[in-house]
């Protein structure tokens, strides 16, 4: 057989064995690309890789894809899949299993869930909650031991702020700390507060670990549960990705696992939960690691630099305006701080830090340009996750460095009846300030921090639109001249989220070669009232072009 003639049949037998490269044909819909060359669709292709193969008008693709499955979404919305740019998976899985104190408008309130939940308790269990918010309550000030010890006196009882930033622990709680927190030290990046030298029972930042560490630990089953029901939660809102801020080594390893196994519904890109042993592994991967079947990956690192601004952690460059004396906290010292940047610079890993308050902001600005040095004009792509109150000199320095601002939409209409009490109205120029951000260029990224907040991206939506909350108030909105556009609170959640997590050639746009995920609307977004945006719900949720969400039924793919 003759070398041309042997090459024919191979390639036959070859041709023979392969499949045939399957193709589906979705039609009859209003589809918002996010792509600027071409913005509106009425149908796509995908093949059975989960990419998109064409966009454009449906009876041109018909004709061009005769032999495709088809699927008729009746007119339904389309938007590229929902990414939050920053969230906490096993946070929510956990809030989903422990008792949920969000809403609650009293500490009556509080201690009527935490009674009914401790009913279902094993006797010796620690009673452990998530949600409380005293900004709610009508004093309007923080809670003490004393308040949990009559109801609980013999259960230990940990209840974590809203925004994951103080906890609130009863007497036998405090019994079991990992050294006693009576006296007049205080622990690095935390603050104990005491009535004299005697705990209180209110725990800010790093000191909520004094007893957070003493809670028996969750076994790898416990883990894995946790994330099926943040999963489950998130593909029904649907969200197609979610930027995790900050796992551990031993979380990751569950996750990876999960992975494995084909458990995981959506897109992770995870962060190591700061300079510890996730960041020392990913460094030894080179600074990136990804899951061959695209759904997880880390290449990030997660940084604090001071609290939160609920709590009065939040590091100021002056005082809080009602409490005088008070500028805040470090959570991480500015020293070990550098460090961590610089080992992380030194090992290719993108670094994202939380920075609230002004004074977090300028240090972690300062600290990227002295690290960063002559590559900040490089394509790294740091991140400042929240940005929340920057002031305003230093908002075009995110520019200048290459940073991406990582902000929450729902964080301003959640804070805005009280934040002023906090900073005063100048300081208030300076928050929240997504205009501002956007005008000096800056990559805005959105996402919620649940479970801080809700993990509703539509709720996101509503709030970068509008700055009001769900009854409209105030008339016109919070500082209205920082609302957003549709498109752009739109491209926050898809194109600029891909983006900081240098996805944007595979997600975040609906585009020939791109990955078939998105979301299937009941309204569109561009056109319907905005106190509708809030009220969004998908029908379906797909990613890599299978469902993995449908509304009404439990999911179909993996």
């Amino acid at each position: 057989m003759n070398v041309s003639l042997r090459r024919a049949v191979l390639s036959a037998l070859a041709f023979a064995v392969l499949p045939l490269h399957a193709t589906t044909l979705l039609y009859n819909a209003r589809i918002h690309t996010m792509d600027p060359d071409k913005p509106q669709v009425s149908a796509m292709v995908w093949g059975n890789d989960g990419r998109l193969e064409a966009l454009g008008d449906a009876k041109d693709l018909t004709a061009k894809f005769a032999d495709a499955t088809k699927i008729d979404a009746q007119g339904a919305t389309i938007i590229p899949g929902l990414i939050d740019a920053h969230g906490h998976l096993l946070g929510l899985g956990m809030a989903r299993s422990q008792v949920d104190l969000v809403g609650a408008n009293s500490r009556a309130e509080v201690l009527q869930r935490l009674k009914d939940w401790a009913a279902k308790l094993p006797k010796d269990a620690w009673l452990i909650g998530r949600g409380w918010d005293q900004n709610r309550w009508p004093e309007k000030h923080f809670p003490t031991a004393a308040d949990l010890d009559a109801a609980f006196p013999d259960r230990p009882v940990y209840l974590e702020r809203i925004d994951g930033h103080a906890a609130w622990v009863n007497t036998a709680a405090m019994k079991k700390a990992v050294k006693p927190l009576d006296g007049d030290w205080q622990p690095d990046g935390g603050r104990i507060l005491r009535v004299g030298k005697r705990a209180n029972g209110i725990l800010v930042d790093g000191a909520v670990l004094l007893v957070s560490d003493a809670i028996p630990p969750m076994t790898p089953a416990q883990t894995r549960e946790a994330y099926q029901l943040a999963f489950k939660e998130a593909i029904s809102y649907g969200l197609t990705g979610v930027h995790d801020a900050g796992v551990s080594l031993k979380d990751f390893k569950v996750l990876q696992a999960m992975a494995k196994d084909g458990e995981i519904p959506l897109r992770l890109y995870e962060m190591a939960d700061g300079n510890h042993e996730a960041l020392a592994w990913l460094c030894s991967q080179g600074g990136h690691w990804a899951d061959p079947t695209a759904r997880l990956r880390m290449q990030t690192v997660k940084l604090y630099m001071d609290g939160a601004l609920g709590s009065r952690g939040a590091a100021l460059l002056t005082d809080y305006s009602d409490d005088h004396g008070n500028k805040g906290i470090f959570v991480t010292s500015p020293e070990d701080y550098r460090v961590a940047v610089e080992k992380a610079h030194g090992c290719h890993v993108q670094v994202a830090t939380h920075a609230i308050g002004d004074r977090g902001n300028r240090m972690v600005l300062d600290t990227y340009q002295a690290v960063l040095g002559k590559d900040s004009a490089t394509d790294h792509r740091w991140r400042v996750e929240h940005a929340q109150i920057v002031a305003l000199d230093d908002i075009p320095r995110f520019a200048q460095l290459g940073l991406i601002a990582s902000m929450q939409p729902t964080h301003a209409t959640s804070d805005m009846p009280w934040a002023e009490q906090r900073l005063g109205k100048d300081r208030l120029k300076g928050a929240y300030a997504w205009q501002r951000f956007l005008h000096e260029k800056v990559p805005l990224a959105f996402g919620s921090d649940f479970p801080v907040e809700s993990a509703n991206p539509m709720l996101g939506l509503y709030a970068a639109v509008t700055r009001q909350d769900l009854a409209g108030h105030p008339p016109g909105g919070w500082y209205p001249d920082q609302r957003v556009s549709r498109i752009q609170a739109i491209a926050g959640f898809t194109r600029t989220a891909a983006y900081a997590a240098f996805m944007e050639n595979e997600v975040g746009m609906l585009k020939a070669g791109m990955r078939a995920d998105f979301v299937m609307l009941n309204a569109d977004p561009l056109t319907i009232e905005p106190r509708q945006i809030a009220e969004l719900k998908p029908l379906s949720t797909w990613v890599d072009g299978q469902v993995v969400y449908k509304a009404g039924q439990a999911s179909t793919s993996k």
